[in-house]
């Protein structure tokens, strides 16, 4: 049985975004291509950011997504519950060991003295921590003060002299010194233990192997190595991911972007793009291929190819990839995620509706793109004053009136015999160049430029192209 067992833990805070999505991303490729287990996790400790909604809303967009976890609150598994709410007696059984061994303590500060304690510190140019002043009662004081109620916290009692070593499978042999580490809040006034605690507790129960999370958490690893020394358990391999970066190299943050998962797929980004670019936000293959499906790439994906640099989010790239999935995907799978950007009436002839889409990929690049590229062929046309002039000279009714009459005389045109018949009129007219197209495509589909003849009245049917023909002739 494969030992390797990873797991996405995000707060029900608000959407999924770019950054939980590639963490889910990674931890489910790592997963499938080690033949490990993937486990979903609630982390919903912090009471008072919870959004009503949100925890089903991030399940939801990874089942969208098609990222499948072995084990979550949904599927269930061995080691559940797996929302963290379920699990307050197990945090707060391993807060009180931790008390008991003098390996964390009651802190009874209110916030105000801590504000006060860090504005101090900070006036004086020292590094910004808890001084333990709590540490320093009695255990007659603190008794007492527990006995009374007093709202208080338990926080971690870091060493005072230790460097710990980390071995990040991304970042290689890190050293940081414990003084850079504060003595944490491990369980709040409210009782709710913090992500600390509760992460680091339910790694163990969950036999996480591997945790993966991003740069940002790397400061904190010391904290969570000492607890797992604390608690006697050994503790899991490192890997903290590259940031995620602007295209001027700040951090992604929702000021500069659009940060949600789930506003992207509102505005018509396929998920196979969406998925393959943020696969590549940090990681590149060993042939730096760039279009892959969700399949290659739990074959291809090793963390021994994720960078230590930040990752650039570079929306021009995904528009590229979204474009080429537009054009490679079924065309009917296509047609079936633009139908929400077009009306019940524009896709009820179907095999129209088809021909349209097939045109409209071509030269698109998300899925609303593809209705407004219709529109020419399923709205009605209404001209500009300009326009509408040009189509009443002698030049462009002669051009209407003759492709109309030659048009109609053709039993069955597919797109040669249209060439063709175009093709004569030139010649015939003596009308060429844009005096000769332009009448049409404005009679036909409302603008001076659009696709040729052969695939606007392939869309069109032969009917419909006479009918638009007819309304402008005079």
């Amino acid at each position: 049985m494969n030992d390797t067992r990873v797991r996405f833990a995000p707060s029900p805070t608000g959407y999924l975004h770019i950054g939980g999505l590639r963490t889910a991303l990674y931890d489910y490729l790592y997963a499938r291509k080690t033949g490990g287990t993937c486990v979903l996790r609630i982390e919903d400790t912090d009471q008072s950011r919870e959004v009503k909604g949100a925890a089903q809303m991030l399940i939801s967009t990874l089942q969208e997504l098609g990222i499948e976890f072995d084990e979550s609150p949904i599927s269930g598994g061995e080691f559940g519950p797996y929302t963290q709410s379920e699990r307050l007696e197990l945090y707060h059984k391993h807060a009180a060991e931790l008390v008991h061994s003098g390996h964390a303590y009651p802190c009874f500060c209110s916030s105000e003295t801590l504000q006060e304690m860090r504005d101090a510190q900070q006036s004086k140019g020292e590094f910004v921590k808890y001084d333990q002043r709590c540490l320093k009662l009695s255990r007659e004081e603190v008794q007492a003060k527990l006995d009374a109620g007093t709202p208080h916290v338990i926080r971690l009692r870091m060493p005072d002299d230790r460097k710990f070593v980390i071995e990040d499978l991304i970042r290689g042999h890190v050293e940081m010194d414990a003084f850079q580490s504060d003595d944490q809040v491990l369980v709040k006034s409210d009782g709710f233990p913090t992500y600390h605690l509760a992460a680091t507790v339910d790694d163990h129960y969950m036999q996480i192997s591997h945790v993966i999370r991003g740069e940002e958490w790397l400061s904190s690893t010391p904290k969570h190595i000492w607890l797992y020394e604390c608690l006697g358990w050994q503790a899991p391999r490192w890997v903290h991911l590259p940031l995620i970066l602007n295209t001027d190299r700040s951090k992604l943050s929702k000021r500069m972007n659009d940060v949600s998962v789930q506003s992207y797929l509102q505005k018509g980004y396929l998920k196979e793009a969406l998925l393959n670019f943020v696969a590549l936000l940090g990681w590149h293959s060993a042939d730096d291929r760039e279009l892959y499906t969700l399949e290659e790439l739990c074959g291809a994906f090793s963390l021994e190819r994720v960078s230590k640099s930040g990752a650039i989010f570079d929306l021009t790239k995904l528009d590229w990839m979204n474009g080429q999935y537009l054009r490679s995907l079924p065309l009917e799978v296509i047609a079936e995620r633009a139908k929400a950007w077009f009306s019940e009436e524009q896709t009820r002839d179907y095999p129209r509706y088809m021909k349209v889409i097939a045109a409209a990929r071509e030269r698109s690049t998300l899925l609303p793109d593809l209705a407004e590229y219709a529109g020419m062929f399923l709205k009605s046309i209404a001209l500009s004053e300009n326009d509408e002039e040009l189509l009443q000279s002698e030049s462009a009714q002669k051009v209407l009136t003759w492709y109309h009459k030659a048009l109609d005389a053709l039993q069955e045109p597919g797109g040669e015999e249209i060439q063709e018949l175009t093709n004569r009129g030139i010649q015939e007219l003596g009308i060429k160049g844009k005096n000769y197209y332009m009448p049409l495509r404005l009679a036909l589909i409302g603008q001076q430029h659009g696709p040729d003849m052969p695939s606007t009245i392939g869309i069109l049917g032969k009917e419909e192209t006479l009918n638009r023909l007819s309304a402008r002739i005079h």
